[in-house]
């Protein structure tokens, strides 16, 4: 039913195995001179490994005053040739085709990264910036234009086949293509043919520097949405000329830093959204189209090539999630597919902190090289309290390891408070994954025993050699008077169905856990109001997901108290105190103000003689990416 992504493509004499792309994605895996890291090398390799037939590697910066990040790749100068050109040797030896994303951030970066003020055509800040930019002379947008050839160049010395010019997401080409940005008014400004004069030179740089046997790409925001930029019908003017200047392939992305929720979508856009898009630009070009955003599926992405939408489809935090989803999906082990769900958490959201990325379902992700999992000394047997995501996770790599493991639960489903994390709106993808872990613990053969209290006596009955204790966290009642009342409900018991929730509904709490149960009791067609003690709702959600989750809010009309304290619940309503007193209507309370982790066994154990790890929220109450990483830490180290 592959027929279409599994079917090669030859461009300058480069045979493209299959039609699976990754691709660029900022890691900060590499040193603050730009230097290639075993890490970076190895990192790129899992996904040649796993069968992607085109890689397309992170930004490779130009110039050091073009790095958005503190460690982002760069060819800049000669010396960066040398670290850089093992990773070419490592990806193809999988039979994958490599280009190297080369870029100049322009405005979109800050003093922290580059210890400078940044350039750009204009001196207009970057809404996420830290200074005012320089504008580029006309001599120096010459000088920039020959920059990007030479780097292009030393990555053909490199080994690489070809390049991926960064013209999109408001980066410095999209900083002259867009009116958005460019008020310039010298022969790089004002007319459609001065804002693309920068982008056709640099085309014709990089092909008269690299010769025809090079692959050159473009990436492009075919639309920036937002307001004053560029729009679909600005670059289907546009591609026919980009084209005409030597130009291979286009990579049709969307958005730049003010459209962020939108330009690296979450599970709140949906999936392949920038598709038809795509589609658009194939139609007035004769060269291949890449299709990218939210597809995480290669039955999704099969059918998007079958549809004459693209040529390639870009699976990027797909790649993340599961570096092996090519071959898995050619060998039809759909079920082994790791599927990327849209959070934004290890992947965007640490990178905007400018650290290296990490994923939350993949916790080998950034440390391919060393994270294989070796035979343990000796097999030992070993007790797993607690099927959530850190308990299967560790139960997964200590079987790998060769223990004998056994895994239990005390409810009738695997996901600890996971599970419930799924039933708010667009977030069923979570579901995936725990279906994912369980039936990787079905195929090796590691036996979830639900429905089952653990206890001392059992364990002694058992006699494991090592207990993993993973039995999560519970919901904590806040000290409110009134809290006893028959109204008050943990927002958890709301999601899964335990209350019937009332026409009237407050959320005491308003980070994420709260606000995404509201958005479930709005979608219920219930009144909602969020009551939130900070200055600010859901300061734990990560910008993209949060900005669309706040639209959603708002058009359900949900109501938002933040600064504003909770001072009793009655049988009735809840009483609040904030910039004025006031009192709320409510058949129903619901509370999400945190969690308290569950460890009521660990000293227990620990006496009785047993050697207790405890992991997850049972440890210390944080992320699931933190579960996972600890849990598959834990559970190779046994």
């Amino acid at each position: 039913m592959l027929d279409y992504l599994f079917r090669p493509l030859t461009i300058r004499g480069k045979t493209i195995k299959n039609r699976c792309a990754v691709p660029p994605m900022v890691t900060d895996y590499c040193t603050e001179d730009g230097k290639a890291t075993e890490r970076f090398i190895a990192y790129h390799e899992a996904k040649a490994k796993g069968g992607f037939g085109l890689i397309i590697t992170e930004d490779y910066a130009i110039d050091p005053l073009g790095r958005g990040f503190s460690k982002v790749a760069g060819l800049w100068n000669d010396d960066q040739i040398e670290s850089h050109s093992e990773l070419p040797k490592r990806v193809h030896q999988y039979g994958a085709v490599i280009l190297a994303q080369i870029y100049h951030s322009g405005r979109q970066t800050n003093r922290d990264a580059i210890q400078s003020s940044p350039y750009s055509s204009t001196p207009i800040m970057c809404p996420f910036g830290t200074d005012v930019p320089n504008a580029f002379t006309t001599e120096e947008v010459s000088e920039t234009v020959s920059k990007y050839g030479d780097t292009a160049l030393r990555a053909k010395k490199c080994g690489f086949d070809g390049v991926e010019i960064h013209g999109a997401h408001g980066y410095l080409i999209t900083q002259f293509l867009s009116p958005y940005s460019n008020k310039r008014v010298d022969k790089y400004g004002g007319s459609f043919f001065n804002r693309a004069r920068f982008a056709i030179e640099i085309i014709r740089d990089v092909r008269a520097k690299c010769g025809e046997d090079f692959i050159i790409d473009m990436r492009i925001s075919a639309d920036e949405l937002v307001e004053g930029g560029l729009t679909l019908e600005d670059n289907k003017a546009l591609v026919p000329y980009l084209e005409e200047a030597g130009l291979d392939m286009i990579h049709v992305s969307a958005g730049n830093y003010l459209s962020v929720d939108l330009n690296v979508p979450s599970a709140y856009v949906k999936h392949a959204w920038f598709v038809d898009m795509a589609k658009e630009i194939k139609e007035i070009c004769n060269i291949p189209v890449i299709a990218v955003s939210r597809i995480n599926d290669p039955i999704l992405a099969n059918s998007i090539l079958r549809s004459g939408k693209a040529d390639f489809v870009a699976m990027g935090r797909a790649s993340l999630a599961d570096p092996e989803l090519p071959n898995k999906a050619q060998e039809g082990r759909f079920e082994d597919i790791r599927k990327c769900i849209g959070c934004n958490v290890g992947c965007i959201g640490v990178l905007f902190n400018d650290q290296p990325i990490r994923c939350v379902l993949n916790p080998t992700l950034g440390n391919e090289s060393h994270a294989a999992i070796e035979p343990a000394a000796i097999s030992k047997k070993v007790a797993v309290i607690g099927a959530g995501p850190a308990g299967l996770e560790a139960a997964m790599s200590a079987k790998k390891a060769g223990h004998d493991v056994t895994v239990y639960e005390k409810e009738s489903h695997a996901g600890g408070q996971f599970y419930s994390a799924a039933f708010p709106p667009c977030k069923g993808e979570i579901s995936d994954f725990i279906v994912w872990q369980t039936t990787q613990c079905e195929k090796l053969n590691i036996p979830i025993n639900y429905n089952t209290i653990v206890t001392t006596e059992l364990m002694k009955t058992e006699k494991p050699d090592t207990i993993v204790l993973a039995t999560g966290a519970v919901p904590v009642m806040p000290p409110i008077k009134g809290k006893e009342n028959a109204n008050v409900v943990f927002a958890i018991d709301v999601l899964l169905g335990k209350v019937q929730p009332g026409a009237n509904c407050v959320v005491i709490g308003g980070g994420q856990v709260g606000i995404e149960t509201a958005h479930f009791l709005a979608q219920m067609l219930r009144n909602v109001t969020v009551v939130e003690m900070l200055d600010e709702i859901a300061p734990d959600e990560e910008i993209g997901p949060k900005w669309q989750l706040m639209k959603a809010l708002e058009n359900r009309k949900v109501r938002m108290l933040t600064s504003t304290k909770v001072m009793e619940i009655t049988a009735d309503a809840v009483k609040v105190s904030g910039a004025t007193e006031m009192t709320l209507p409510a058949d129903t309370v619901v509370i999400a103000t945190g969690s308290k982790a569950v460890v009521d066994l660990k000293d227990e154990l620990t006496q009785a003689g047993f050697e207790v790890k405890v992991i997850g929220d049972a440890h210390q109450v944080a992320t699931v990416m933190e579960a996972t990483t600890e849990g598959y830490v834990t559970g190779r180290s046994i």
